[in-house]
């Protein structure tokens, strides 16, 4: 602990160093880490509302002591020993339950299950009864940050639900955070109100954003986002429309109980700061502005959107360097070109497509970058290098979220100063499932996990590429943010070299000062404590 303060130290003299020497070196062009507000828990409301549900149900009540044990901290688990017996016993259908800082919202009849569990007739295998007919849990995840929950509805179950035209079972997400990310978002916090669920949900917002229906609101403190993926439009046989979900959803919110989690330490909010990138100038590698997509590429003709935010220290995706971060549709239109076929990195985040994507100044956008492989030279190819082999990795410790059969694969993030999730597409979904990249599955940084394919609904729907993008959790739920910088901050460190600017000066080792790495404040912020 004592080096890792003293490297924090010797870190924060780099940064004041490096806010002295002005000039370009402190340009508006500087990589900056993101701004994240931690939230206070209310754990006395979490327990009153949990006495509530438990009501008269005296079984179920004798499990759990309510009293609150004052010999120790709040933040303390043992002061609200009610939490710690339930987390261990929900545990046994929602594993990890207790790792949750928050108190875990979910659709799962608490007190029926300690009543059944009692009695010798709790049955894991006949889970969904106790969960308003949702079957059971497709992904639980809870992490220092929060909890992340993936349910499905069957065609045809739910009494009550009107019919639908959907073939596929309907995925419900739900999301509880302490952190939440603190965007420039022109979209955020409208909605309109939900007067069914006004009673239960003072606050909630219903809206479409981004391609889901999302219900809004703040417990205990918290924010929490319900979301369904549908389509703003009028249904279709194999996609749900919005307006279909609309019930889905709420019967889903109505079924929420209380059913574990743990307190912990107040966290504080988590400043933007300058990000840390190598010292030494990399000799060829260039890149364009954020923001600085192909003229007229724009959906409604609009520009980019320049963001230099590196929202997370990832190692980079693929394996073998150089890469070209370039357009996929519009490539022949970029006309920069370094050296005989050579471009700039350029950002394509907010290329004309018809995904919503808030942080675009139109509304719509790619939602992530193209990131094209190298060929094989010849020598290479000689050694057994093959151009359509060319690995992809975990960009960092996480869980996998993905059903089989899915096109993308997600991986998230949770710690006590992330909650953020990257998505990989165009690899092939038969691979995926070969390879066991379904929910739940924990990976490594680094750890190989396909290789760059050219899948967009069938084999050679698209060109050989890999698309990368980013997540972070708002108060609006999950919101695709510009992963442009965040990649250029990557590659950087894994060529060891400092990317230049196009079109700027190039940066002298001299005249570089080493500022706190994200890494380090990572770190730092964690002493004493989970990551």
């Amino acid at each position: 602990m004592g080096q890792r303060a003293d490297r924090f130290v010797q870190c924060l003299l780099a940064a004041c160093l490096w806010q002295l020497a002005g000039g370009s070196l402190a340009a508006a062009n500087e990589f900056h880490t993101p701004s994240i507000s931690a939230l206070r828990v209310e754990w006395r409301a979490a327990l009153d509302q949990l006495h509530t549900e438990i009501g008269d149900r005296s079984a179920a009540a004798a499990t759990l002591s309510f009293a609150v044990q004052r010999r120790v901290r709040a933040s303390d688990p043992r002061s609200m020993p009610a939490f710690v017996q339930l987390s261990a016993i929900t545990s046994e259908v929602f594993t990890g339950i207790g790792r949750s800082p928050i108190p875990v919202l979910l659709p799962f009849d608490t007190a029926a299950w300690l009543e059944a569990r009692q009695n010798a007739s709790a049955d894991r295998a006949d889970v969904a009864r106790y969960q308003a007919e949702f079957q059971p849990v497709d992904l639980f995840h809870a992490g220092p940050s929060g909890y992340d929950a993936t349910f499905s509805l069957a065609p045809g179950a739910g009494e009550g639900l009107p019919h639908r035209t959907f073939a596929r079972p309907v995925e419900v997400q739900i999301t509880g955070s302490l952190l939440v990310y603190d965007l420039a978002d022109p979209a955020g916090g409208k909605g309109e109100p939900v007067k069914s669920l006004a009673a239960q949900f003072p606050d909630m917002r219903r809206f479409i954003r981004e391609g889901y229906v999302r219900y809004a609101f703040t417990k205990f403190g918290v924010p929490y986002v319900v979301s369904i993926q549908c389509l703003d439009s009028v249904p279709k046989a194999r996609r749900l429309a919005c307006r279909e979900a609309y019930p889905i959803a709420e019967r889903f919110l109505r079924a929420l109980r209380v059913v574990g989690g743990l307190p912990s330490r107040h966290r504080r909010d988590i400043a933007s700061t300058l990000a840390g990138r190598p010292l030494v100038p990399s000799p060829d590698f260039v890149y364009r502005a954020s923001g600085d997509i192909i003229a007229r590429t724009g959906a409604r003709r609009q520009s980019g959107r320049a963001d230099n935010t590196a929202y997370s220290q990832i190692r980079f995706p693929l394996v073998r360097v150089p890469v070209a971060v370039r357009s996929q549709s519009f490539a022949r239109r970029d006309k920069t070109r370094l050296t005989d076929g050579v471009y700039p990195w350029r950002d394509n985040f907010c290329e004309d497509r018809s995904f919503n994507v808030g942080q675009c100044s139109s509304g719509f956008g790619h939602q992530g970058q193209d990131i094209r492989p190298r060929p094989c030279t010849a020598e290479e190819s000689a050694e057994g290098c093959d151009d359509k082999q060319q690995t992809i990795v975990a960009v960092r410790d996480s869980v996998v979220i993905r059903t089989p059969k899915q096109q993308a694969a997600t991986l998230q993030i949770n710690t006590r100063t992330e909650h953020i999730r990257f998505r990989y597409m165009h690899m092939n979904p038969s691979a995926m499932d070969d390879a066991g990249l379904i929910n739940g599955r924990r990976l490594i940084e680094g750890e190989p996990i396909g290789v760059v394919s050219n899948y967009l609904d069938r084999p050679n729907g698209t060109s050989r590429h890999l698309h990368f993008d980013v997540q972070v959790f708002t108060r609006d739920g999950w919101l695709w943010v510009n992963p442009y910088t965040t990649l250029v901050s990557a590659y950087e460190r894994l060529i060891q070299g400092r990317g230049r600017e196009f079109g700027s000066e190039p940066v002298t080792a001299a005249a570089s000062v080493d500022v706190i790495p994200t890494g380090t404040i990572r770190a730092a912020q964690n002493v004493g404590g989970e990551n």
